[in-house]
């Protein structure tokens, strides 16, 4: 193939959407191109071994925050190689301080923007022998322009891959730790052709559809026909995912939401900080009460499984101000609080307030913040462990029996923070922990805490069986009924995109 196009996926679970759009949008190149997906468990000398098998004229690579190491590494590689050979790089990581990063220095062209028609020209131009400038900056493409990418989903990527939609491109909001301050405005692909895609990935047999829009809930018009449009073909295997906007739920949506089966849906919705004052501070206009009002409508009146976002080490928040937010969001009761890691992306406005606030970053990707003038490195590590064990025991759903009983009695940060240390002493680390080490430390933690053996018994059992982690340890045997004991085979996985939600009784 003449022109290769390549990126590190975090997982192979992830397919390529830009990559996809590139792809789309070569029109008469199109045939001459090919995508290879790579993830980033694959070593830098595997990934140019299957790159330069095609023999290309042209390599172009995605770059993100998760692999612009990587991808750095495989450029060195490639023009220790085959120096001759353009290589044309492009994506979020590389489209701001150019000038700072060694990678950007060591490809032929970097695309600043979305590339998703420029590529085209810059191939045309390289196969041609013309020169192209260093640094191609990209206008915003004119969405009527595109060819939608959607036929480029293989029937592999449709039965075991995430496969990624989108009716819009852009942000109204100017929260300064992410790059959608910097767009302008929000942008509508053509409803009807979009929709028309939709349909044909359905009849394809797609059923798990994850909308990466940052504001789906925006236009509410649209919102109310795109959730028509998969009302209209409920069926079980059906699950959709949308990024909301938290205080933007009038009743007319209220209304269409409702009417879905219990974890056909789940929503991301990002609340980030509580602290009216840290909020100021980053940009973030949102109105709390409204946002508790709706989360504890969501999950009184709808069976929308709520993946909610909150982030440690944002500029003036200490952990015990963290906490309280934590609090806060634990008591309105989604399924899952992701706890996440400020990091100082590219061209990200949160670095105006760098000096100001004390904040200090890894110098390498994904820049997460190491301290700051209200946590010190010590707290910051700690946070991590915590926000590690977290998403490992709460929000995989795989201790929702256990947890309510080792979170009881005080406040759920203060508790799971005292629990994630305590794992982090016996384990040395919060990851790669075998399932049976990690009940046992459960079980001695919630011992030690005072719960009654036998309910905590019963409620690891209840959590064993739930996820099919089996056999049941010998610690655990006293507490099981005769027929729990004689179990030893695991139950079949549930297909990506449920499993969280069947592991959260979110979907039957």
């Amino acid at each position: 193939m003449d022109i290769v196009l390549a990126t590190f996926n975090a997982k192979y679970i992830h397919a390529s959407f830009g990559l996809r759009y590139l792809h789309a949008n070569l029109g008469d190149l199109r045939p001459r191109a090919t995508i290879v997906e790579l993830d980033t468990g694959m070593a830098p000398i595997d990934a140019v071994e299957l790159l330069l098998a095609h023999q290309p004229r042209i390599i172009g690579l995605g770059v993100y925050v998760w692999n612009a190491t990587l991808t750095l590494a495989v450029v060195e590689l490639l023009k220790a190689l085959r120096p001759d050979l353009p290589v044309v790089i492009g994506g979020p990581e590389v489209s701001h301080e150019v000038d700072a990063q060694p990678l950007c220095a060591l490809a032929d062209v970097v695309v600043v923007g979305e590339g998703d028609l420029v590529f085209a020209e810059i191939c045309r131009k390289l196969l041609a022998g013309e020169a192209v400038e260093h640094v191609v900056r990209a206008g915003l493409p004119d969405l009527a322009a595109l060819k939608l990418p959607y036929d480029l989903y293989t029937d592999e990527d449709l039965a075991q891959r995430v496969v990624y939609v989108e009716a819009s491109r852009g942000c109204p909001f100017l929260c300064a730790f992410c790059l959608s301050a910097l767009d302008k405005g929000v942008r509508r692909f053509d409803e009807d052709a979009f929709l028309a895609a939709l349909g044909a990935l359905h009849d394809r047999g797609l059923r798990n559809f994850k909308f990466v829009d940052r504001t789906f809930n925006l236009s509410i018009a649209s919102c109310k026909r795109i959730l028509g449009f998969f009302l209209d073909r409920l069926d079980p295997a059906l699950f959709v995912h949308f990024e909301l906007i938290p205080d933007r739920l009038p009743a007319e949506l209220k209304a269409l939401i409702a009417a879905f089966p219990p974890g056909t849906l789940q929503f991301e919705i990002g609340i980030q900080t509580f602290d009216a004052d840290v909020a100021g501070r980053i940009d973030r206009r949102h109105e709390p009460t409204h946002i508790e009002a709706n989360l504890t409508w969501l999950r009184e009146h709808t069976g929308v499984h709520l993946h909610t976002d909150l982030i440690v080490g944002l500029p003036g928040e200490s952990v015990a101000g963290f906490g309280v937010g934590f609090d806060r969001l634990f008591a309105l009761g989604p399924q899952e609080i992701q706890v996440g890691i400020l990091k100082r992306l590219r061209g990200a406005p949160i670095a105006k307030l760098t000096e100001a606030w004390g904040m200090v970053y890894s110098p390498a990707p994904p820049y997460e913040v190491l301290q700051t003038g209200a946590i010190a490195f010590a707290e910051m590590q700690a946070m991590k462990r915590f926000a590690r064990f977290w998403g490992a025991l709460a929000n995989t759903g795989h201790y929702r029996h256990t947890l309510p009983l080792l979170l009881a009695g005080g406040s759920p940060f203060a508790r799971f923070f005292a629990l994630s240390e305590a794992l982090g002493a016996r384990f040395g680390r919060s990851h790669a922990i075998a399932s049976s080490r990690l009940v046992e430390a459960l079980y001695e933690h919630g011992a030690a805490e005072g719960i009654a053996l036998p309910t905590l018994g019963r409620a690891l059992i209840a959590d064993l069986l739930n996820t099919g982690r089996l056999p049941l340890p010998d610690l655990l045997r006293p507490y099981a009924t005769e027929e729990e004991r004689l179990i030893r085979k695991a139950r079949p996985a549930p297909r990506e995109g449920h499993a969280r939600q069947e592991a959260h009784g979110t979907r039957a």
